[in-house]
């Protein structure tokens, strides 16, 4: 099973996992967060993320997530990328982390393609109700 690790801003890549275990009523299994500190040493984070990858890769590949492109945990996570092995995305949300989770079991190519085509599906605008001229939409 591909693992997954989200490197963000902290404290956005812990409390997208969190929210994982709210909407699954668990934590999955191989995901984790390296949350980027201000002021850390990208040395350091960069090791720390190494580790991370290494503990969730079971043979399958990492997916790699991270919000910013650009900004420091980007470059971090790009320092991860292998072809075949780690992917890195930017632009990480919930709903791209909960679809990588549903569709994680087959080739990691694969699993980069459909979140690429999904993510830019999934940003719509949500428009108010009609009103239905019948009171229900009152308070």
């Amino acid at each position: 099973m591909i693992g997954i690790m989200v490197v963000s801003h902290e404290p956005l890549g812990t409390a997208l996992i969190h929210c994982t275990r709210h909407i699954f009523g668990r934590m999955p299994a191989q995901l984790a967060a390296l949350d980027v500190i201000p002021d850390e040493d990208p040395e350091a984070a960069c090791a720390a993320a190494r580790e991370l990858a290494a503990r969730i890769n079971d043979g399958s590949g990492v997916l790699v997530l991270t919000d910013i492109y650009g900004a420091t945990p980007s470059r971090i996570a790009a320092s991860l990328a292998e072809p075949h092995r780690v992917y890195v995305l930017a632009g990480v949300n919930l709903p791209m982390l909960v679809k990588a989770l549903n569709t994680r079991r087959g080739p990691l190519e694969e699993l980069v393609q459909t979140l690429v085509t999904s993510a830019k599906a999934a940003i719509l605008e949500v428009e108010p109700p009609q009103a239905r001229g019948d009171g229900s939409d009152q308070a």
